[in-house]
């Protein structure tokens, strides 16, 4: 059962208040390996004239500047899924500019991309949207006769919180997000709800989690390790940890359930 009254939790000093994202690879990272593949296949071109990278041939430059991307990429120690993003962006920016667009066109995308992923390259968490099957299957571990405190931590739109709101009225329901476009969505959507839930600005390493009963992430496996360590510290006992589909490397949970049908759509439960 979950703790029907939360009891102050106070962090000794010593204890860090902040995840350690020691793995978190920047943009300017990024940048300065296509900086680097570029010149690199400059140099190659020079070098070897047979290549014919110069004149018409720009998606053969862009080819082999984007494995050049990777492989340096690959030296750099960037994750794995850095790698394509590397090798397809410079023949993607080939492709692309063969369609002649306004420069307009261009400064709307990027600055709608810009507030769906702001901060992916450090969080190392992409936009991910939770099912109704699994809104539903976490409505059912909620109590509905007593009050509780629910975190969505990484809420996106606000669509899991909108409907707990709905389906547990004694609840009290937070949120927190980082990336702008979904963070004004959830604020908009909470305002204009039919009961009130708290949406903030940010990531999980600023939040005291003890103030919460149940704490819903559904984030990616690179970040599963920090929320385990952070719930481990702060999370009261008897309070529950739900990932969407996400493990916690080395930590089977307590209990899992499959949403939606699907084997591979799950839940996992870890009872503090």
């Amino acid at each position: 059962m979950l703790p029907t009254q939360a009891t102050k939790f106070v962090a000794h000093p010593s204890v860090a208040t902040t995840c350690d994202w020691s793995a978190r690879v920047p943009l300017w990272q990024a940048a300065l390996v296509q900086i680097g593949a570029v010149l690199l296949t400059l140099l190659l071109a020079f070098l070897f004239p047979v290549l014919d990278l110069t004149g018409d041939a720009g998606m053969r430059f862009a080819l082999l500047q984007g494995i050049v991307a990777a492989a340096l990429g690959r030296v750099a120690g960037m994750e794995p899924w850095w790698l394509p993003i590397h090798t397809l962006f410079a023949p993607a920016l080939v492709w692309t500019l063969a369609f002649d667009l306004p420069p307009l066109y261009w400064l709307g995308t990027f600055c709608l991309l810009a507030s769906l992923y702001w901060s992916v390259s450090q969080t190392r968490v992409p936009l991910f949207l939770s099912s109704r099957a699994a809104t539903q299957a976490i409505t059912e571990l909620l109590p509905c006769d007593r009050r509780f405190s629910f975190l969505d931590m990484g809420c996106g739109v606000g669509s899991v919180l909108a409907r707990l709101v709905r389906a547990r009225p004694m609840g009290s329901f937070h949120g927190i997000e980082s990336a702008p476009l979904p963070f004004l969505l959830s604020r908009l959507r909470a305002a204009f709800g039919t009961r009130p839930c708290s949406i903030s600005w940010g990531d999980f390493s600023g939040l005291d989690l003890s103030q919460h009963d149940v704490v819903y992430a559904y984030l990616s496996p690179a970040a599963m390790s920090d929320v385990w360590h952070k719930a481990k510290r702060e999370m009261q006992p008897g309070s529950l940890l739900i990932s969407n589909q996400f493990e916690v490397p080395g930590v089977p949970p307590t209990s899992t359930i499959a949403v939606g049908g699907q084997s591979d759509s799950k839940l996992l439960l870890w009872r503090m």
